[in-house]
């Protein structure tokens, strides 16, 4: 299937033609906003999603917007969560929260629910926690709520421009 006629949104596919991606995208009828939504429709193991998670970290030295707040990209596996305290340490903020729904529209150009790793309106600060390196493949949003594509994860990490960090929370 050729980009032109992809189901990912379109400036998805245009980053994947952008840079030379050959990936199949799927496109199922109920949506896959969710880590488990995700994995139930491709009938993988919850773990095997990318959360493209957004952010704002504030305080950070030499931010460009007031008060030296951020928007910050996590891309976490789907059966973990975010521990704020570590990706503050990680990036010398002051407060990390959870970016409201026009953050993440104005930052990534894409809704929530269909946030890709990838292709980015704008250029963000991305951090991958380690934990994706533990498959050999791994799902992650084409866009929309509806579609999909698989990819290893180096791969994801690297066309993300992430820096690898440790930023799982740890359950007891």
């Amino acid at each position: 299937m050729s980009t032109s006629e992809s189901p990912a949104h379109p400036r998805f596919a245009e980053a994947l033609r952008t840079l030379g991606l050959e990936v199949e995208v799927r496109r199922f009828p109920d949506a896959t906003r969710t880590a488990a939504q995700a994995a139930a429709a491709i009938g993988c193991d919850v773990a095997e999603i990318v959360k493209s998670l957004v952010f704002v970290a504030r305080g950070i030295p030499g931010a460009e917007r007031p008060g030296g707040s951020e928007p910050v990209l996590v891309l976490m596996d789907g059966s973990s969560r975010v521990d704020l305290e570590l990706v503050r340490r990680e990036l010398g903020a002051t407060e990390v929260g959870r970016a409201d729904a026009d953050l993440v529209r104005e930052t990534t150009g894409y809704a929530i629910g269909g946030v890709p790793p990838f292709g980015h309106r704008t250029r963000t600060r991305v951090l991958a926690d380690r934990g994706l390196l533990a498959h050999a493949v791994v799902w992650a949003a084409a866009g929309t709520p509806h579609t999909v594509f698989p990819l290893d994860p180096e791969s994801v990490i690297a066309h993300a421009g992430a820096v690898l960090v440790d930023v799982r929370e740890r359950v007891a």
